[in-house]
């Protein structure tokens, strides 16, 4: 299994029966191809839907009918279209349970960075920013370390931030973390992923839970 499948399929888990759910650009959108067909939940996009259905099958996508990264999607039976004001008012008045969203860089105190690299053309940051302190919970998907195998897990983010202490679990293809009160927290490793490799891999400075020590 590749990074990018253990990734979503971990962070399916973080979805429970019915949610509204908030998919980040990028690789969480692939979440929305995983979540239980028994499963009653809403995925909403802050370009105006509520209700996003699994991607279209080749040959009959709907060019009007696109998430908030411009790819075509479907929507479910019972699905809602609205404007930006509206969408905003849904993710800024706490009404999104969970969002799931993409990182470049995430800190030992749950500091997020994921909308610019400075140099780089950037559109804007969309609606991470509402999305970190909007929302009720917000999980990060994103791989351990970059293309040179420096950690992405900083002591301090490197990157303009998208919020401070906003991330409640980051979710890595090494393991997965939790943060709390500024405190971060190893609760699982990834299968077939050693501590000492963690450990290696990541700058920041974090704890271990009491039921991992155990199973270790």
């Amino acid at each position: 299994m590749n990074n990018r499948k253990k990734l979503v399929k971990r962070a399916v888990l973080e979805i429970a029966d019915g949610m509204y759910v908030n998919l980040g650009i990028g690789m969480p959108t692939l979440v929305a191809n995983e979540i239980p067909e028994n499963f009653h939940v809403l995925l909403q996009s802050e370009n105006g839907l509520l209700g996003i259905g699994p991607y279209p099958a080749e040959g009959s996508e709907d060019p009007d009918l696109i998430n908030a990264g411009k790819e075509t999607v479907t929507s479910v039976p019972g699905a809602a279209y609205f404007d930006s004001a509206e969408s905003f008012a849904m993710i800024r008045g706490g009404h999104i349970d969970l969002a799931i969203l993409g990182g470049m860089e995430v800190s030992e105190e749950g500091d997020l960075a994921n909308w610019m690299i400075p140099g780089k053309m950037v559109k804007g940051m969309g609606g991470a920013m509402d999305l970190v302190n909007g929302a009720k919970r917000t999980v990060v998907i994103m791989e351990h370390v970059n293309k040179h195998g420096e950690s992405k897990v900083k002591a301090s983010c490197s990157l303009p931030l998208t919020g401070k202490r906003v991330v409640h679990r980051l979710i890595t293809d090494l393991a997965v973390f939790d943060f709390e009160d500024g405190h971060m927290t190893l609760i699982e490793l990834q299968e077939g992923v050693s501590l000492e490799e963690v450990k290696e891999k990541t700058e920041a400075a974090f704890t271990v839970s009491s039921g991992l020590l155990a199973a270790h």
